[in-house]
């Protein structure tokens, strides 16, 4: 059974409208409230910040695909070992790749997924700055400029691997468990 972080969790009647109409758009869109937001419903502001900026990285503008940013998200969640994303944004690997098999070889080793040099050099990237920030230098920048990354789009992998080093590590800091819809979906 997944448990959700019951020392965060609030019960659902003491959720602002607003939050309770949020969670009801998850259930129609997603089919479930990920728990990483019921997690955060403790304290409505961090809820709207952490929707706020995960909204804007993984489902705003960029050149970077939505499976590009979800590849990273699965690559950062591998060193980092945190479960909880590991099994939902594999899923959404799994679900946008339309491939059954890429976010558990993400997950366990990037660099023998086959991924084209693109793709093997943007994850590079993330887990480098994810392993060895400081060890990050211009010959890395280069790396991704020579396959067609721009300096925006260096910007946006470097603001999603560090989305996901925040939250993997508040993850493991309050044991939060995926859904276990995550663990079925795309198969």
């Amino acid at each position: 059974m997944t448990s959700v972080v019951t020392a965060l969790n609030i019960p659902a009647s003491e959720l602002s409208g607003e939050t309770r109409a949020y969670f009801d758009k998850c259930r129609e869109k997603l089919g479930l409230v990920p728990n990483v937001l019921t997690a955060y419903a403790f304290d409505e502001k961090k809820l709207r910040a952490f929707t706020d900026m995960y909204n804007d990285l993984m489902l705003g503008d960029s050149a970077l695909t939505k499976l590009e940013r979800e590849m990273i998200a699965v690559a950062v969640s591998s060193v980092n070992h945190c479960y909880y994303c590991l099994a939902a944004h594999g899923a959404a690997v799994r679900q946008l790749s339309g491939d059954p098999k890429l976010g558990e070889m993400i997950a366990m080793n990037y660099r023998a997924a086959g991924l084209e040099p693109r793709r093997k050099a943007m994850l590079d990237f993330a887990v480098k700055l994810t392993e060895h920030p400081d060890k990050v230098e211009e010959a890395d920048r280069q790396a991704l400029r020579d396959v067609g990354f721009s300096d925006r789009d260096i910007w946006d992998i470097a603001s999603v691997t560090g989305f996901f080093n925040m939250s993997n590590r508040v993850a493991a800091a309050v044991d939060m468990r995926p859904n276990d819809e995550y663990h079925a979906m795309a198969r």
